[in-house]
């Protein structure tokens, strides 16, 4: 029973990172791409960066308030 509850843990914790990871690198990863595609070299990458940003301190303050109402 211990082994199932730190597995859900773990799986948990591993899906929290990703969802870190996705948030901060998938703006980026399209502003360069839309860079690319406009030739506007490096404003729409800049715009990614803040994006990713931004988007990193919301999923910081949604994953806190979800922890803590646990």
């Amino acid at each position: 029973m211990n082994d199932q509850k730190s597995s859900t843990d773990y799986l948990k914790y591993l899906s929290l990172g990703l969802e870190i990871a996705v948030g901060l690198t998938l703006p980026i990863f399209v502003g360069y791409f839309l860079d690319l595609y406009f030739e506007s070299s490096p404003w729409l990458l800049l715009v990614g960066c803040m994006v990713g940003i931004v988007n990193i301190f919301l999923l910081i303050f949604r994953i806190n308030n979800r922890l803590n109402s646990e």
